[in-house]
């Protein structure tokens, strides 16, 4: 997936100090450490460029299965109150380790939930990619409107606008790496327009480009939020996007359902990322996000899994399937193919986070970031003609090895951590408590 897209036939990658230092085939340099990849395909790192992983606690929640946006969201603000330290570490945890397997090696998350008295949920969070070993790109969202003020939040998970602007500074210069290979870089991210005002946008906007860091919201995701845009601000939402300040290359979008063909051409000139998240908008009846036009259009389209308790697994091989398959259903079977969809998952995460030749691809200097898939037994069975559609067509696949900067996280389909285990008990505990609290 480097500029040129190469495919090489009998492969290798080098990685030196958690960089590629060179690719190629036939006969592999010599290295201190191999990783036979017979019979496999090997891609780049998936990226993950929206997510929530708290909401892991909450999956498959029964009494909002059922629920469109809005009514999904204010039946569970009230659990996620509860969110504390503990549970956006065990959370993320768990998360980045489900991520792993399905082999992503970087991933964002959105977390505007900050319950009062919740302690640092960022710093826990970013705790527990750095012990798993993930590139991670939080974000330090926010809520400034709750139900007293129009907004669909309860009141004890919003906060203050100056607070929300100090700690949006503050997460920053203690977490955002700027060097090249960073593995923790901080975004701003005001959850979305119904849930912060017209100020915070604009006032975000501003420290984002003092601070030079990027910025991430939802956006126009289904009919509701149109109908909000429309009713509350007297404009389509692209115009709101301008009209805050965020129509421009350091931001990216999550979802992106609903623009019309004047405001897709507009993204793209503005050179702004989306975050396609198929399964979470099929699950929500959000409706199917135009890629094909936003990809033609120079948008920076990239894939999420969203939340886990919308799309409610963290897959991003399936997401990559679904996106193919959507783009197939709505553009014809000719737009929808396999090596659209592993762009998406690489290089358009990629141009999303601002790192366009550092992740998402596999050539000398890009990070040491890669996944190794087998393509054998009965479900890839047959597959000799094309082994990428392939991949994505047959399976479902999980990742044999995720290399990320150097170092395996996961080794023969499993977790090199020794505690996962642990995590997983405690993530039971914290899921039981946190959804008790709704019965």
């Amino acid at each position: 997936m480097d500029e040129q897209r190469r495919e090489l036939p009998n492969g290798w990658v080098a990685i030196t100090n958690g960089v590629v230092s060179a690719v190629g085939s036939g006969a592999p340099p010599s290295a201190r450490e191999k990783i036979d990849a017979s019979g496999c395909l090997v891609t780049p790192g998936l990226v993950n460029v929206h997510h929530h992983l708290y909401q892991n606690l909450t999956r498959a929640y029964g009494p909002m299965t059922d629920s469109a946006l809005f009514g999904w969201l204010r039946t569970l603000y009230p659990l996620w109150s509860s969110l504390n330290e503990e549970s956006a570490h065990v959370s993320a945890w768990v998360g980045l380790a489900e991520l792993a397997l399905a082999g992503c090696t970087t991933s964002s998350d959105h977390l505007y939930l900050h319950p009062r008295g919740g302690g640092d949920l960022l710093s826990a969070e970013i705790a527990a990619a750095r012990d798993i070993g993930m590139r991670f790109h939080p974000t330090y969202g926010s809520m400034s409107l709750s139900e007293k003020d129009g907004g669909l939040p309860p009141d004890n998970v919003v906060q203050d606008h100056d607070e929300i602007l100090s700690a949006s500074e503050r997460a920053v210069q203690q977490h955002h790496d700027r060097a090249h290979g960073a593995m923790v870089r901080v975004a701003l991210a005001p959850c979305s327009p119904f849930s912060v005002t017209k100020q915070l946008m604009i006032d975000s906007a501003n420290l984002a480009e003092r601070l030079d860091v990027r910025l991430h919201t939802h956006f126009a995701e289904n009919d509701e939020d149109d109908a909000y845009s429309l009713e509350k601000f007297g404009c389509r939402p692209t115009q709101y996007l301008q009209d805050v300040g965020w129509l421009h290359d350091r931001v990216w979008l999550a979802h992106c359902v609903k623009p019309n063909d004047d405001e897709v051409r507009r993204l793209g000139v503005a050179g702004v990322g989306v975050a396609h998240c198929p399964s979470s908008n099929l699950i929500l009846s959000s409706g199917i996000a135009p890629v094909v036009k936003l990809r033609s259009a120079g948008v920076h389209v990239g894939l999420g899994v969203d939340g886990s308790s919308s799309a409610d697994s963290a897959s991003l091989w399936m997401e990559a399937r679904q996106a193919m398959l959507l783009a197939k259903l709505v553009n014809g079977a000719a737009a929808g193919t396999a090596r659209m969809a592993l762009e998406m998952a690489t290089r358009g995460g990629a141009g999303c986070l601002g790192r366009l030749g550092e992740i998402g691809e596999l050539s000398a200097g890009s990070v040491g970031d890669l996944v190794v898939w087998s393509l054998d037994g009965p479900q890839f069975a047959g597959v000799v003609d094309d082994a990428i559609e392939g991949w994505l067509r047959c399976g479902p696949a999980a990742a044999k090895h995720t290399i990320v900067n150097g170092v395996p996280v996961v080794r023969d389909h499993r977790l090199v951590s020794s505690r996962v285990d642990a995590m997983l008990n405690d993530h039971a505990r914290l899921a039981r408590e946190m959804q008790s609290a709704g019965r």
